[in-house]
């Protein structure tokens, strides 16, 4: 019986569970192809870059494209270990305020009976359509009246705060029984322990997702038009720079992008089983 229930799950018959099978596979091949050629072309020989049409193969692998790119990253004025502590910085920095912010706010909208919560709501919805990039110059025009210009401040204040965050949390934390709440409150728990200690570790695979998306995109920050010294500039924008030479480094370029993808990939294989159990998760029943 339970053999049948399964097989009904998965499309009814042999036949269709085989074609989902093909489709997700050829989703995920077509998913990863970047990833691929990245790595393929940044270990290619100067030779083999140029070929057409291009080869999805290498021939005889070489380390020079990354050799080349630590060479030229080690004679600038500043050390490459600055950049690395740069983006290193701000990634933490960035990541843990935006978990903090996100989860607060979204406990006082999901689970605090107040004037203006279903306005603030509304709002939520229609910020997840607006790009970063349309509030680049709002963001500008703030950090030059508050005279962050060119401090770390202005690599970390526009990224703590975002309405994708915000809103992952308050759909968990939505899924919480009231009567959970009730009974905290009943035994005399303040609403920050309440969201800290008794709605925070019930959906923690949410909050790891948000982690997860947080440094993945503090990771990319240039800041380019925020900072203008060397001292503050993280490492993507010096790849940028670094790549950014013509033909000559064509293979420089794939190395910054294989060197640029790593950590959050990293990141995302260490709590991949979290990001899985968050899009299944079904929540809390009374």
């Amino acid at each position: 019986m339970r053999l049948i229930k399964k097989r009904r799950m998965w499309g009814g018959s042999r036949g269709g569970d085989i074609a989902i099978f093909i489709l997700l596979a050829l989703v995920g091949i077509f998913m990863l192809f970047p990833i691929y050629f990245s790595i393929i072309q940044s270990i290619k020989p100067v030779e083999e870059l140029f070929l057409f049409p291009p080869k999805l193969y290498v021939q005889r692998p070489t380390m020079q494209s990354f050799e080349d790119m630590l060479k030229v990253a080690g004679g600038m004025d500043v050390p490459f270990s600055r950049y690395v502590f740069n983006s290193v910085f701000v990634s933490v920095v960035v990541t843990v305020a935006q978990l903090l912010f996100a989860s607060s706010a979204a406990y006082v909208l999901a689970k605090v009976k107040a004037p203006g919560v279903r306005a603030m709501n509304k709002i939520i919805e229609v910020a997840l359509l607006f790009t970063s990039s349309v509030t680049y110059i709002v963001q500008y025009i703030v950090m030059a009246k508050m005279g962050l210009i060119d401090t770390y401040f202005a690599l970390t204040l526009p990224y703590i705060a975002t309405p994708m965050g915000l809103f992952l949390m308050k759909q968990f934390m939505g899924q919480i029984p009231e009567s959970m709440i009730e009974a905290a409150k009943l035994d005399g728990a303040s609403h920050l322990r309440i969201c800290w200690q008794i709605v925070m570790p019930n959906v923690k695979p949410a909050w790891l997702t948000l982690m997860i998306f947080a440094f993945q995109g503090a990771w990319q920050i240039t800041g380019y038009l925020f900072v203008y010294s060397e001292q503050l500039k993280p490492i993507p924008i010096v790849m940028q720079q670094i790549a950014a030479s013509g033909l000559a480094r064509a293979g420089v370029s794939y190395a910054t992008v294989v060197v640029l993808m790593l950590p959050p990939m990293i990141l995302f294989l260490i709590l991949q089983s979290n990001v899985v159990e968050t899009m299944a998760h079904s929540g809390l029943k009374d």
